[in-house]
């Protein structure tokens, strides 16, 4: 999002001064030529950054002061001042203000506070996540989310993390399944224990026993050495089993046995070796149905779900998109050393209105995309991939088959109203010239 910044001033020509030079700096301004209507839209909003003048018509602003930072103690407030009010504001700064500025008003000195101020709030943003991951609560992070789904998510994982209870997490493939198990290690007592992963799926019967189990030397052709397994080498931490309904049926009996005795056999070993570990494991099955269907064992089915977590489709979840969009933003400008700040609308319309059968994972993938290939400050409609656009076979189900000719006018069509019928923009999501475009419009009766 744009930073926020508000200039309270009761001459007309500064706040229109600073307005234009901050806005053309890419910030989003207000201006106010009196306290109460300030006061108002900055408990209704709080600002990043405010240029106060000392006097606002009837009002002092060094009695504003303690009320800006009521709202929001991150606001960072810049005082205007006349050269007879020096005094006054070399004692707002002791009162919490960022600077001040006399006038006339510079519009260079304006933008570098804007910028000084605004880096401020960042470093103390950062500052404020790195304590958080001192407390353990690294493990939360990569989980966005404000919908009420995503929020009963979040309450399972605060409520679980502390016992050490075995936990099952269910829902579809990029959902996060992962992300949700590595959160309750991280808000556990075993956080400074290893967190060991495991993908159940593709593998025979054999090769998970090796790498769950381990081996001792001479167990089978090969086995040159010792080897400790996942289990083992997960020592006093957690077990993650990714995709457990995968599982062959012979390797469940195996994984019920460890989870009833909290011992493990190495192949080709005749000693057992005791576990201090936690299990959480995660399908994109639902593994109740899958045991009555007598493809996943039902006993384990119980022994797995002391807990349930299920994570919702993102299309469960469409409010949680803009907040998603801003998080990969950010995460991948910080990995390509890129600086993108904000998203088209167009381009915003675009991912909010796809269906994401990918969940999460897909929408990071395009948001990664995106950043990579922008080479600007903000993602466009052309930096999204091109079949994003295109109409979904699913939506005209209802409609029977239509022509080429009349898919083609419904493309189109849906793209002028994604892009707000700039013809620009169309054509070059179209991937046609704009004279093609023209002829296109007028063909199909759309000018």
């Amino acid at each position: 999002m744009k930073p926020r910044i508000a200039v309270v001033d009761d001459e007309p020509i500064v706040l229109s001064r600073l307005r234009q030079a901050l806005t053309k700096e890419g910030h989003e301004v207000e201006v106010f030529e009196e306290a109460e209507g300030f006061k108002a839209r900055h408990a209704q909003r709080p600002f990043d950054v405010v240029f106060l003048d000392l006097r606002i018509g009837d009002a002092y602003g060094l009695d504003l002061l303690p009320g800006i930072k009521g709202v929001s103690s991150e606001t960072e407030v810049v005082i205007v001042t006349g050269h007879g009010s020096v005094d006054n504001a070399i004692e707002a700064i002791r009162q919490g203000a960022f600077h001040y500025v006399l006038k006339p008003v510079k519009l260079g000195e304006i933008r570098l506070l804007a910028q000084n101020a605004l880096e401020k709030i960042a470093l103390r943003r950062e500052n404020a996540r790195l304590r958080d991951f001192l407390r353990g609560d690294e493990g939360m992070r990569d989980i966005v989310g404000a919908s009420p789904l995503m929020q009963q998510v979040f309450e399972l994982i605060r409520k679980v993390a502390p016992l050490d209870c075995t936990v099952l997490i269910q829902g579809a493939s990029g959902t996060g399944k992962e992300l949700v198990a590595r959160a309750i290690h991280a808000q556990s007592p075993r956080r400074n224990r290893p967190f060991v992963a495991f993908n159940c799926g593709g593998f025979t019967d054999e090769l998970i026993s090796s790498e769950l189990f381990g081996y001792e030397k001479g167990a089978f052709t090969g086995a040159t050495a010792a080897k400790i397994g996942l289990f083992e080498a997960a020592a006093g931490g957690t077990v993650f089993l990714d995709e457990i309904g995968e599982m062959p049926l012979a390797m469940q009996v195996k994984l019920l046995r460890v989870l009833q005795e909290r011992r493990v056999l190495r192949v080709g070993g005749v000693k057992p070796i005791a576990l201090d570990i936690r299990i959480i494991a995660a399908s994109n099955k639902d593994l109740k149905h899958e045991a009555s269907l007598g493809s996943f064992r039902e006993d384990l089915f119980f022994r797995l779900n002391v807990v349930s977590i299920f994570l919702p489709r993102l299309e469960e979840r469409r409010e949680d998109i803009p907040r998603l969009i801003g998080h990969f933003m950010e995460k991948f400008s910080l990995a390509f050393r890129k600086t993108v700040t904000a998203i088209q609308p167009p381009a915003l319309q675009i991912l909010q209105e796809y269906s994401y059968p990918g969940n999460v994972r897909e929408l990071a993938n395009i948001v990664e995309r995106a950043v990579a290939l922008t080479d600007c400050q903000e993602i466009r409609p052309q930096d999204l991939p091109g079949d994003m656009s295109r109409l979904e076979v699913d939506a005209m189900e209802g409609e029977g088959l239509a022509t080429l000719e009349e898919m083609e006018k419904r493309y189109i069509a849906r793209v002028l109203k994604r892009t707000s019928y700039n013809k620009g923009l169309t054509a070059q999501i179209l991937g046609i010239p704009r004279t093609t475009l023209w002829r296109k419009l007028k063909a199909h009766g759309l000018e």
